[in-house]
């Protein structure tokens, strides 16, 4: 799951957008259609601004009004206006995370129906594990802009010069060893980046498929928490003596960002993390394009255990425009707006992982088809019903599909990044973190 990423004009297109739904109000004034959309400033969003008034305003007369925050913000901002139903927002960014929570909470506006009506928008071609992770009890409360899984990266060139090969199917254990061989292959050059930043949605992303893969998970299906199992301990031992052995400079800091600036810049021989990184690593003018490897998520005693996750968009159900809001969501998140990124933008800019047709267009599979058929296969493979050796008392694959999961992850997070910094113990910081998740799970035993 990606964190935040900046722009060059997202502060001022922020708060352009920010005035002009201040200016318009939720209805839009005087009679003119408009939508509030409040949404995170990742780069397929900022194309999405480009694009919205020549092509979707001027056909439909509705304008829309973009408020535009870093993810941490976002989240927050979202979390307030939809669970007060303040109705300052139409439409927000969630993600598969976000949404059956909210779905429950009766803060979102179903979109089942409107999804049927519309033909041109074809539900059907969503892909399945995101079409489910964004639905509770078979109706549809989201619809996915893009979606992401998981997968390791490396540099073919690297591994060549070194007569090395990187199994079709790796094992963490064989990535393990790779990653002590690569390391210092060209000078400055690590063995592997994993992400080490706090944050639930930082380093505990990518830390929680290596604890499911190697059998641990936060809490089994009777809600015990189970942080610091033997299972759970080896998995955060393991990817603590990886990225600290061979792993990147200042990896306690380092996030999604900075994995992809130093897998561009040659500073990394192998990445972990989200398959949508892939269409920066190829795209024109970047210094790898054509030099990196794909290979499915690392696994030790499962099939698979590369995550899931969608930016999604969800109408608040308080909207007084929720037409209007539909009408946006199905330009947005439609198989239109994918040709047009195509064509107006670039094949690899295309906001992809979420439609079955993405797949089977030529355009998009001639220029993303070094890495198109491995993110495909990644979602496909992703069940975040199932994502570990045991049974969970909830969804998810790189989180717990709980409202507490967001405090507890991240109070964790702080806690296994001071570990890769070298200022705790992995057993220290295990040990802090199940106390925190034993209240968590006290809370659903009582329920």
């Amino acid at each position: 799951m990606r964190t935040s990423r900046h722009t060059a004009h997202v502060g001022t297109v922020a708060l352009c957008g920010a005035l002009l739904a201040a200016c318009s109000g939720a209805g839009g004034g005087s009679g003119a259609r408009s939508v509030n959309v409040l949404m995170v400033n990742n780069p397929q969003m900022a194309d999405l601004q480009k694009l919205t008034a020549e092509h979707f305003t001027k056909s439909t007369g509705i304008t829309v009004n973009f408020t535009v925050l870093p993810e941490n913000d976002v989240r927050d901002k979202i979390s307030q206006d939809f669970a007060s139903q303040a109705g300052q927002y139409d439409i927000a960014t969630i993600s598969n995370y976000e949404t059956p929570i909210y779905a429950k909470n009766g803060w979102l506006a179903p979109l089942s129906d409107r999804a049927k009506a519309d033909h041109a928008f074809d539900q059907g071609d969503i892909l399945p594990a995101v079409q489910e992770s964004l639905s509770v009890s078979g109706r549809t409360y989201a619809e996915p802009f893009y979606g992401e899984s998981s997968f390791l990266m490396y540099r073919k060139d690297v591994f060549e010069a070194k007569q090395l090969t990187v199994p079709a199917h790796p094992t963490w254990g064989q990535v393990a060893d790779l990653a002590a061989k690569v390391d210092g292959a060209r000078p400055g050059m690590k063995g592997i980046c994993l992400r080490g930043q706090p944050g639930w949605g930082e380093v505990i992303a990518p830390l929680t498929t290596v604890v499911n893969t190697m059998g641990g998970t936060w809490f089994d299906k009777d809600w015990t928490a189970k942080v610091d199992s033997p299972e759970f301990t080896r998995a955060v031992t393991f990817y603590v003596n990886l990225v600290s052995a061979h792993g990147e400079a200042g990896a306690s800091q380092a996030g999604f960002t900075e994995c992809l600036n130093d897998m561009t810049q040659g500073r990394v021989a192998m990445w972990y993390d989200a398959t949508s990184a892939a269409g920066a690593l190829e795209a024109s003018g970047s210094p790898v394009a054509g030099k990196v490897g794909y290979a499915p998520a690392p696994v030790e005693q499962t099939k698979s255990s590369g995550w899931l996750y969608t930016w999604a968009w969800g109408v608040q159900k308080a909207s007084k425009n929720q037409d209007d809001a539909w009408k946006f969501i199905s330009w947005a998140s439609g198989k239109g707006y994918e040709n047009l990124v195509g064509e107006q933008l670039g094949w690899s800019r295309v906001p992809a992982g979420k439609r079955a047709s993405t797949y089977v267009n030529p355009h998009y599979m001639a220029a993303a088809q070094a890495f198109a058929t491995a993110t495909k296969d990644a979602l496909t493979a992703a069940d975040p019903g199932n994502p570990g050796v045991q049974p969970r008392p909830a969804p998810g694959i790189q989180f717990v599909g709980i409202p507490e999961f967001t405090d507890l992850g991240t109070q964790a997070s702080q806690q296994i990044s001071a570990a890769i910094a070298g200022r705790t113990s992995v057993a220290d910081a295990l040990t802090a973190c199940q106390a925190r998740a034993e209240t968590v799970a006290g809370k659903h035993r009582g329920q």
